[in-house]
């Protein structure tokens, strides 16, 4: 986005723009957060300009178990419970913070230090003792993964995801990663699926993730709702025996 740009939609003048961004002038709070909402940053950072501007922080951080989380932490869980297929909720930093037990029954049999706590998303699902052994479309869904990772380091220049970047990109079966030769199929794939061998079978998902949408806390700016859903009926059907076998 140009300077230009920026300025036409926050409705000031580039000189103005120009003076705030190179320190000449003092912006208000309000033209600060106005800013910073035209540019989609997070809440976290939000906190980061104001403080750097000299003002207090406007968006509160209380820990998810906090008292004042309790009705949010409810209602989150009862659509992972409500979910017939693996459900997540990750952080910022893709780790999960509650899953549904479909979720963890695809997680059986893991190495006990991939799954934490806390378990990573990008770890078990790229280590190659992990969800990547039994991923039969690995090089397409790591090559999706890790260019999720990439955006998310770019994004919030979080240093804990690029150290997370740093290592998974060092995983053998990850090194030798090549990008896919994009090819011309009759019928192109609506969703990237991602495919997982199992007792009975593979079976294919494709996930949706869900944020919150007017948060006011910067934990809840941060968390997401991954959830699974078969990709065809085969997948449907095995999904539901291998719950039905755990019960």
């Amino acid at each position: 986005m140009s300077q230009l740009d920026l300025a036409t939609e926050v409705g000031m003048s580039t000189r103005h723009l120009s003076f705030v961004e190179t320190g000449r002038s003092r912006p208000s709070p309000e033209l600060l957060l106005t800013i910073a909402g035209h540019l989609e940053v997070p809440l976290r950072e939000r906190n980061g300009l104001l403080l750097a501007a000299g003002y207090a922080p406007r968006f509160s951080q209380a820990a998810l178990d906090d008292h004042s989380m309790n009705h949010v932490r409810t209602q989150v869980q009862r659509m992972l419970d409500a979910h017939p297929y693996p459900g997540v909720v990750v952080d910022r930093q893709w780790n999960v913070v509650s899953a549904n037990e479909p979720a963890l029954l695809l997680t059986v049999g893991l190495p006990e230090e991939l799954l934490g706590p806390p378990m990573n998303i990008y770890r078990v699902s790229l280590h190659p003792d992990g969800l990547a052994s039994r991923t039969t479309n690995f090089i397409d869904w790591a090559v999706h993964l890790l260019a999720q990772l990439r955006r998310a380091v770019a994004l919030t220049g979080d240093p804990t995801l690029e150290a997370l970047l740093v290592e998974v990109s060092s995983y053998p079966n990850v090194a030798r990663l090549k990008p896919p030769t994009p090819g011309t199929p009759d019928e192109p794939p609506l969703l990237m699926p991602v495919r997982l061998a199992t007792p009975l079978g593979e079976i294919s998902m494709f996930t949706t993730l869900t944020t919150f949408g007017t948060p006011l806390d910067v934990t809840l700016d941060e968390l997401t709702i991954e959830l699974f859903f078969p990709a065809d009926d085969d997948s449907e059907r095995r999904l539901r025996d291998l719950m039905a076998a755990a019960v």
